[in-house]
């Protein structure tokens, strides 16, 4: 009888599944840990992710100008997913689930968090401006590739169908991240980057950074829009990336752990 008792509960005596509390507490102390980061910690680390991501756009350009596929192209993407997950390096739009749940649990504040975004948001910029410099001019040919994808973006009216695929980008990366953090093998957090990166690419999502790098190869490459265009596209874009990840992913995450931030709130004022 008190084996049966025992498989019911589960391993732990949180109202919720043995994994759910397993998932929450890693997020809640990995989120705490981000937040807790100098100003040196946050822009370096974000300035990494610029360059790390920039290395699945070039990859994305390259399939694309060989192949003319989309899902091609975001499943080469990939490689820059990849290369973030191993490098543990920070993109702006990872940090919808894992910072948000530390903070709500009261393990860090929401001064920290707006400094991790803005950090990490101007950093992951910088450092792929710098690199798409470098591939357009190591490669013109991928530039001109650059050009013809950016347009895509700067041309498109913000419009229903423009605040549908900003808020589904943000939402499937916030989903990539706690699907990375819900896998108990390195198999399968790279099975995640490779979902996550096949849909933000391989079907032309609106992703803040992602489609950042693509419209500054093309102004390196001499497009006929500048970054007036850009800012015109990038800043709703951005908008809708965190409502995206906020409200479809990460509310419901919280939801459900109600009860384990509740325990984590206690905690933390005793």
């Amino acid at each position: 009888m008190a084996q049966t008792a025992r498989e019911e509960l589960g391993e732990t005596d949180a109202p919720v599944e043995d994994q759910v509390v397993q998932a929450f507490d890693k997020i809640v102390d990995e989120g705490a840990q981000r937040l807790h980061r100098s100003w040196r910690e946050v822009l370096t680390t974000g300035l990494a992710g610029g360059l790390e991501v920039a290395t699945g756009v070039v990859a994305l350009l390259a399939v694309y100008a060989a192949t003319g596929s989309h899902l091609l192209a975001g499943l080469a993407f990939s490689i820059g997913f990849v290369a973030l997950m191993l490098a543990k390096s920070e993109l702006f739009t990872e940090g919808f689930l894992v910072p948000v749940t530390a903070v709500v649990a009261g393990r860090a504040s929401a001064g920290q968090l707006g400094k991790l975004w803005a950090g990490t948001l101007v950093a992951n910029l910088v450092g792929g401006w710098l690199v798409m410099w470098l591939v357009v001019h190591a490669l013109p040919e991928l530039g001109a590739t650059a050009v013809e994808s950016g347009r895509t973006f700067v041309e498109a009216p913000l419009d229903l169908e423009a605040v549908c695929l900003a808020l589904l980008a943000g939402a499937f990366i916030t989903l990539m991240t706690r699907m990375q953090h819900g896998a108990d093998s390195e198999t399968g957090k790279l099975a995640a980057a490779v979902a996550g990166a096949f849909l933000l690419a391989g079907l032309v999502l609106f992703h803040s950074i992602l489609d950042s790098l693509i419209i500054f190869g093309a102004i390196h490459h001499g497009a006929p829009y500048g970054y007036g265009d850009w800012l015109a596209w990038f800043w709703y874009t951005t908008l809708l990336n965190v409502v995206g990840g906020l409200v479809v992913v990460t509310f419901l995450r919280l939801v459900r752990s109600k009860e384990l931030l509740e325990r984590e709130r206690a905690a933390a004022r005793s």
